[in-house]
């Protein structure tokens, strides 16, 4: 399940674009004004933004600017001013593509699709780096100061998911579905207990370094500069 912020202060076309989304699987956000986007990618963990340009405060160029500081998450434009130099702008924004309004709701999905496979396929390849902790997702190796450990495929995949969205909290349904990629069918019990794994071995790996950080009532998150 891949999840979503779309931004438009049109209501029909942001209920229009989100029906089709959800129908897809997509979890899907939304802000009317760009105060509102930052909001929620500063507090939210996003695959992907559908931004508008023209929007009431920030313009969505200036959105897009301010976002790039702190997300990486693919950022497609969508405008009914398409011409080059507002293509160019957002772009140099930091935006990843510019869809046209009116635009087809199949060729939506497909380009917003495509921007999140391509950015998966990377951090799939991208070395992780904190401090002396190394997570590398070519042989799948964690390692300290020089020093590995074994993790299961699913220890790693959660550790390395945690990583790549560093100071944001996730739930144990957000991590069961945005990791397992299956219906929280079991309960909670799974995944407290491959999280007790995670950390227990980063406990042995990384002594007196703490990196993954409970927040009661709420769920985890991984440190970039731990708590010793």
């Amino acid at each position: 399940m891949y999840r979503v912020l779309l931004v438009d202060d049109d209501v029909h076309i942001l209920n229009t674009n989100r029906a089709y989304l959800e129908k897809l699987g997509y979890e899907v956000v939304t802000a009317a004004d760009g105060s509102e986007a930052l909001r929620v990618t500063s507090s939210a963990a996003l695959d992907a933004i559908v931004l508008d340009v023209e929007l009431p405060g920030l313009n969505g160029v200036e959105v897009c600017r301010r976002i790039r500081e702190a997300s990486g998450a693919p950022i497609l434009f969508l405008s009914a001013y398409a011409d080059t130099d507002d293509r160019i702008r957002g772009l140099l924004a930091g935006g990843d593509d510019y869809v046209a309004k009116p635009c087809s709701l199949r060729e939506l999905e497909l380009r917003l699709r495509g921007r999140i496979l391509r950015r998966e396929n990377a951090e799939r390849r991208e070395t992780l780096r904190f401090g002396g902790l190394t997570i590398d997702p070519g042989p799948r190796e964690v390692c300290f100061q020089g020093q590995a450990a074994a993790f299961t495929t699913l220890e790693f995949d959660l550790l390395a998911f945690l990583a790549r969205h560093p100071r944001q909290v996730f739930s144990y349904g957000e991590l069961y579905d945005r990791v397992w990629k299956s219906p929280m069918n079991q309960g909670v019990h799974n995944m407290q207990v491959c999280m007790a794994r995670v950390r227990q071995k980063l406990e042995r790996l990384c002594p007196g370094v703490h990196y993954i950080q409970t927040v009661r009532g709420k769920g985890y998150r991984f440190l970039a500069a731990p708590e010793a």
